[in-house]
């Protein structure tokens, strides 16, 4: 029996990385075998064991061969014969194709080492083409390794775009779709996700209401990169600079989903686009059934990213509608949420990312201070039903007020 450290932490440590978790493949043995040393079986579809002390996981080596279409259409076969080579031939990149043994020397049959070094993402071999989650975890390692210069290999994407074509993706399950789109948001360059299933052509099946932005014009004086992809990219890239969590960074990516179905003849203007946007965004979110969070912070998003962007020019009362609109009131973690996406929107445009974002203080200014009001006053001022309810919707109004007021003033002085 040999053990053999594979994938991720090989890849990692010759990176200078620190590694997120640590693999290992078995050769030689059986699960009888790793179950006698105290090992605990977890794999459903192939032996994968828990080790007794430091939980990480231990596979034994395995191939596994194409009997149906989709990603779930494989056979795994494991034995104590399958030999190292014959399990790294089945990953999907060369990068991470590479074993460590024991002494640290390295077992690299597909030069995943040299592709390191040229900043290359690969594939292993044509098996690459045989499952489609792969074209989706090409992409989300475009995102991770992008900022440090990997670029995806020609051949690579070729192959990509023959498995689109010849329907891989369209096997796709959502609950996949959406767990390495959400693991791919939380990248330091999600863009590169994108981009990656855009040029493969992976990206109208998956996303068609994020690939038809790609083209649609908007007002250079507001958007000087014009192109409506290419603002939602940026401003994408942007939620990742911020470090703003997974609910943050889905609402930038479909924030303006509205643009991609303006008419023609309005064109580059786009009046209405958030009203227009909300339907699509529920759409992506019942086809990917994505969670409640991301889901409901992506429709919000949409609908008063404007509002945001116009706060200072907006009556106090309506900014008190935005804030009952996010029911801030009962979710208060959803104002520091909406803010920093509308930062998002702001500043993802080309020249302007570096520029002061004052609305996101003052609407947070502004429910704080719209918090403040306690509707136990009125009731003791022996107001009633309905009362209660518009003296303290009045009083909050007040307070917004007040709050614009004093930020108008120092703003002038």
């Amino acid at each position: 029996m040999n053990v053999y450290l594979v994938g991720g932490a090989v890849r990692d440590r010759l990176l200078g990385l620190p590694a997120r978790e640590r693999d290992w493949v078995v050769v030689g043995a059986t699960p009888q075998t790793l179950e006698a040393q105290g090992f605990q079986p977890v794999g459903k579809d192939f032996p994968v064991f828990l080790h007794p002390e430091t939980k990480e996981e231990y596979a034994l080596a395995r191939t596994e061969r194409k009997t149906a279409p989709g990603y779930q259409g494989f056979q795994f076969h494991a034995s104590p014969e399958v030999t190292l080579d014959e399990d790294l031939r089945r990953r999907d990149l060369t990068i991470n194709a590479i074993a460590r043994k024991p002494d640290g020397s390295l077992i690299d049959p597909f030069n995943g080492v040299a592709d390191l070094h040229a900043r290359i993402l690969r594939h292993v071999s044509p098996a690459f083409a045989e499952d489609p989650v792969r074209i989706l975890r090409l992409a989300r390692f475009a995102a991770r390794f992008s900022p440090l210069g990997f670029q995806v290999a020609e051949e690579t994407l070729a192959l990509a775009r023959q498995m689109v074509a010849a329907g891989e993706v369209d096997a796709l399950v959502p609950e996949r779709v959406w767990q390495e789109l959400s693991r791919a948001l939380m990248e330091p360059r999600p863009s590169a996700f994108i981009r990656t299933l855009r040029d493969c052509g992976a990206l109208a099946r998956l996303l068609p209401e994020i690939d038809c932005l790609f083209g649609v014009p908007q007002p250079e004086a507001h958007h000087p990169e014009i192109d409506t992809g290419l603002h939602t990219l940026l401003a994408l890239d942007m939620s990742a600079h911020l470090r703003a969590e997974l609910s943050v960074r889905f609402a930038v990516l479909v924030h303006d989903l509205g643009k991609g179905v303006t008419p023609t003849a309005e064109l580059p203007s786009h009046r209405g686009h958030e009203g227009r946007g909300v339907p699509l965004v529920d759409a992506v979110c019942e086809r990917l059934r994505v969670p409640r969070a991301p889901s409901d912070l992506g429709r919000l998003v949409a609908k008063f990213h404007l509002h945001c962007h116009r706060a200072f020019e907006l009556k106090p009362s309506t900014v008190l509608k935005v804030l009952e609109g996010l029911d801030a009131f009962r979710r208060p973690e959803r104002v520091a949420q909406f803010t920093l996406a509308c930062e998002c929107d702001a500043r993802g445009r080309t020249g302007l990312e570096s520029q002061p974002y004052p609305q996101r203080a003052f609407f947070e200014a502004a429910y704080a201070a719209a918090a403040t009001v306690d509707a136990r006053r009125f009731v003791e001022q022996g107001l009633r039903g309905a009362q209660i309810g518009e003296a303290v919707r009045q009083a909050r109004v007040k307070e917004i007020a007040t709050i614009k007021e004093t930020r108008t003033t120092s703003a002038i002085n």
